[in-house]
């Protein structure tokens, strides 16, 4: 059921690149449909198949004489990360109901990318996640240097250069465990149990874990992420922080370490308490979650806030990975689908609500200009996202941050308290943020004609997006029992086959 998730996405953006460009509105609603039906089996996939351990779904030889097959299979974490996607999709469409160039190419490529990224999460075959890897990378380009705004092509081309060297790292590790392996297999499941040379896992591990950490937004290959962001559509930028950044983070926890789990192994002398690989890329997530949150505190650019809090809170997924212990994991896996849900939700209103209503993503501009009493449901929208973004309890933040952080503890005490300062800044950017867009009391400036014009009122696309991914995250935060008891035997079982 979960595979139609791919062939759909796949199918429409082949029936949208068909469809006569003169008519947005069929190509508006074809995408919805095909949005709506793959969010429906991931809802359906999470029902039947989360407590059944790796289901597979699909598995015919592809390439024999490489001993490359077509294997797509699915645990907990890979349904927590579908559902995900299949809600980004859904808002995706929704906050992109506005687009007028070009609507059905928009879409179409918009839904390929959707399609790459489903391949990636069930992909159980190295060389078939690497194919729909790079299958999700090609869009994201289209996206941002034909309908992006703010230096576009160069946005584009950043994202499209780091990823693409990234990706060759990760080929390079690929091919040299292929090959010490005996080339006889590419499934993950096969090459986990190769039992590879600890010496050999020593520098495939940080090779695979950079190559795919620069797409999660790893310090210090972050600087494609805030760019890209502010350079793309609404709905790349929600892709881009909600799901694309989690293919990164997914690649690290499936494929660095579930592949080359000695690679975390000390190495048998320390430098200033640094004494493993696990320790390097423990302190590079601190320095993300610190640095992303000190520099979107003095942003003047209200995307490129919230394009700076994503690698801040992606930061914490990365620490969590490196905690090695299973809630530290389980909080990862959660901070993956919370942050995808917030982030998705700020980017919506600042790039599709206030941005296409005030033509200005300038806080000082905003500040002058009332929004709270002109745009109050954006205000009140913003104040909600901003608490889910801050882990205030009863959002789903709340839940991921705090095993994170409980995991963190386990593995050092330090570690722990380093990432509680960017906790504490994170919620000073946020209440700033809030407060110059929304609540600030300054008058207007005399080139900003406050009454001269009315804003735009709310569509139906806007509230529907907002109401969604805000109900999902208080559900989730209310009631996280329901994505922790699918997640928590998936991570127990990858730490027992690998990743200790």
């Amino acid at each position: 059921m979960l595979t139609w998730t791919i062939y759909l996405s796949f199918a429409g953006a082949l029936i949208e690149a068909l469809l006569p460009k003169r008519n947005p509105t069929v190509a508006r609603w074809v995408a919805l449909a095909v949005a709506v039906a793959t969010l429906a089996l991931a809802v359906a996939g999470l029902c039947t198949d989360a407590r059944h351990g790796l289901v597979t779904l699909t598995d015919v030889p592809w390439i024999p004489s490489m001993g490359i097959r077509y294997t797509l299979a699915v645990d907990g974490i890979s349904l927590v990360l579908v559902l995900l996607t299949g809600l980004a999709a859904v808002a995706g469409v929704l906050f992109s109901w506005n687009i007028e160039l070009r609507t059905n190419e928009f879409f179409a490529f918009y839904l390929a990318l959707i399609g790459g990224v489903f391949g990636v999460f069930l992909s159980y075959d190295l060389f078939l996640l690497f194919v729909f890897y790079e299958i999700a990378i090609v869009p994201k380009y289209f996206l941002i240097a034909i309908w992006g705004s703010t230096r576009r092509e160069y946005g584009a081309m950043k994202l499209a250069l780091y990823s693409f060297v990234g990706s060759a790292m990760v080929l390079i590790g690929l091919l040299a465990a292929y090959s010490s392996a005996g080339s006889t297999s590419t499934g993950i499941t096969a090459l986990a149990h190769a039992n590879l040379p600890v010496h050999e896992q020593m520098w495939l591990f940080p090779l695979v874990f950079v190559g795919f950490g620069i797409l999660a937004g790893m310090w210090p290959f972050h600087t494609w992420a805030p760019t890209g962001h502010v350079a793309a559509p609404t709905a790349a930028s929600m892709l881009l922080a909600g799901v694309v950044m989690k293919l990164g983070a997914y690649g690290c926890l499936r494929v660095a370490m579930g592949l080359f789990p000695h690679g975390m192994d000390p190495w048998g002398f320390s430098f200033i308490g640094i004494g493993s690989w696990r320790d390097v890329f423990a302190v590079l997530a601190i320095i993300g979650i610190v640095y992303g949150a000190l520099v979107a505190l003095v942003q003047s650019d209200f995307k490129f806030v919230i394009g700076y809090s994503s690698v801040s809170h992606m930061g914490f997924v990365l620490l969590g990975l490196m905690t090695l212990k299973q809630i530290g994991l389980t909080g990862a896996v959660m901070q993956m689908f919370s942050h995808g849900i917030i982030a998705g939700l700020l980017f919506a209103i600042v790039g599709r609500i206030v941005y296409e209503r005030t033509h200005t993503r300038k806080l000082d501009e905003l500040e002058g200009m009332h929004l709270s009493k002109r745009l109050p449901f954006a205000a009140w929208a913003f104040l909600i996202a901003g608490m889910a973004s801050m882990g205030l309890p009863g959002f789903s933040g709340f839940v991921a941050e705090l095993e994170v952080l409980a995991g963190t503890w386990k593995a050092s005490g330090w570690w722990t308290a380093a990432a509680g300062v960017g906790i504490v800044v994170g919620v000073a950017y946020t209440w700033r943020a809030l407060q110059k867009a929304f609540f600030s009391d300054r008058h207007a400036e005399p080139h900003i004609h406050e009454h001269g014009h009315e804003l735009a009122a709310m569509t139906w696309p806007e509230v529907t997006g907002v109401t969604m991914l805000a109900a999902v995250s208080l559900f989730v935060g209310l009631y996280p029992k329901i994505l922790l008891d699918v997640i928590e035997p998936a991570v127990r079982t990858l730490l027992a086959g690998g990743a200790r």
